[in-house]
């Protein structure tokens, strides 16, 4: 058993170039957290995914943008990650089946195109990406209030409500290594923001919720970004040589708290009619 407790938060590697030619790259954060984006050669979003592991499960946040398993092997190359964990780290012969979570940061279709891959796979569970399916799965009877947990084992996620994305958006903290993983509602990129009540009282929860918890870095699932201060690429740019990394800081909440205020009211504001951009400079 792996005392994921022990020492945390954490540290881990982001020191990656995601650049590759396969169709879906993973890079190893750390022992028991891999950080997976697809190429933007099969899909111009190029999301992330995150697999981690837990003592009785593993957890598989967001499926990507494309269902074709023959473009995107998402499945296969999951299968492949876990089966190479557990030789590393081989079960108990009376231990139950190591089983698999495949949950959402929220609905929208580059982030669950490939949940049909999992269908039929032992020990798998897969989360609707509806509201309804989220409240439930998470207990988060109280929503868009309270939080949630995920056990995967001895190692442990809060689960923060996070609408104003997207209705059924949620940010996952990770105790083990520190992460908040935003999904869409923070990247160093352009942020679109449906609901722009829903997106503040999102933002302040989790400034919130991370002034009492240790965050390492905030992650998001795109890279809009280049290191040009305030330039991004545009929507369906398949090279992106010369982006941004991905982590972000809680500071960068901060800096997004005070531009929702700067833009309230604004004509032509939300929704989706503009969008505040967060750069990964000068955060505070």
């Amino acid at each position: 058993m792996i005392d994921y407790l022990a020492d945390a938060p954490v540290p881990g590697t982001l020191d990656v170039d995601w650049h590759g030619d396969a169709p879906l790259q993973a890079h190893a954060y750390t022992e028991h957290t891999l950080i997976l984006r697809q190429s933007k050669s099969v899909h111009f979003e190029a999301p992330f995914l995150f697999l981690l592991f837990g003592n009785d499960r593993a957890l598989l946040l967001d499926t990507g943008a494309t269902a074709d398993a023959a473009l995107f092997p998402l499945r296969a190359t999951v299968d492949t990650l876990m089966d190479d964990w557990l030789r590393r780290h081989p079960r108990r012969p009376e231990a139950a089946a190591y089983g698999l979570v495949v949950a959402h940061t929220h609905a929208h279709g580059d982030h669950i195109a490939a949940d049909g891959q999992f269908d039929g796979r032992p020990h798998t569970t897969v989360v609707g990406p509806d509201l309804d399916d989220v409240i439930a799965a998470y207990s988060l009877t109280g929503w868009p209030d309270g939080l949630g947990e995920l056990d995967l084992g001895g190692r442990v996620l809060d689960l923060i409500p996070g609408p104003g994305h997207q209705t059924a958006a949620v940010v996952f903290h990770d105790r083990h290594t520190g992460l908040l993983l935003t999904g869409d509602s923070l990247y160093p990129g352009r942020l679109y923001i449906s609901d722009a009540t829903a997106f503040t009282h999102t933002v302040d929860r989790l400034l919130g919720f991370c002034a009492s918890r240790p965050v390492t870095h905030v992650l998001g699932c795109h890279i809009e970004m280049t290191t040009t201060p305030d330039v991004d690429y545009p929507r369906g740019t398949v090279d992106q040589p010369d982006e941004l990394p991905l982590p972000l800081t809680t500071g960068h909440l901060r800096t997004l708290r005070r531009a929702l205020t700067e833009t309230a009211g604004r004509p032509g504001s939300y929704p989706y009619g503009d969008f505040i951009v967060v750069h990964q400079s000068s955060p505070s």
